[in-house]
């Protein structure tokens, strides 16, 4: 009987999980459109042209470089950078403050709460 319970209960809560309701965070601007997750991703592209920085050496060169960022918009909205993984120190600091400059925006949700959700994003700059 402890068997059919333990079974029962893996079940149900495997048929639960599995019809979880997901969103993805919105982007200001992108509240009536189609596809939010391709405008999130077009609002991005957007936000990295017109805010990323590039930093200068010594001798007044652009320092570029491949950086990987890992970030996430957590419950509130708000954009906290994890990591940034890269060779050069500059552009890694030009990054972050770029990806700090995200604005805020409507949290993605799990079930009708507010959820952080998690990016991972290779550049070169």
């Amino acid at each position: 009987m402890k068997k059919l319970v333990f079974i029962a209960c893996f079940l149900i809560g495997g048929v639960t999980f599995s019809n979880a309701q997901q969103t993805s965070p919105v982007w200001p601007g992108c509240e009536n459109s189609e596809d939010i997750k391709e405008c999130f991703n077009q609002k991005l592209s957007q936000h990295v042209r017109e805010n990323y920085e590039y930093p200068q050496n010594d001798a007044g060169e652009y320092v570029r470089g491949k950086v990987t960022i890992s970030f996430a918009i957590d419950e509130n909205g708000e954009v906290v950078v994890n990591s940034i993984e890269g060779e050069e120190p500059q552009v890694k600091k030009a990054a972050k403050e770029m990806i700090m400059k995200i604005p805020d925006m409507e949290p993605g949700t799990l079930n009708g709460e507010a959820d952080s959700r998690n990016f991972t994003v290779p550049f070169n700059f």
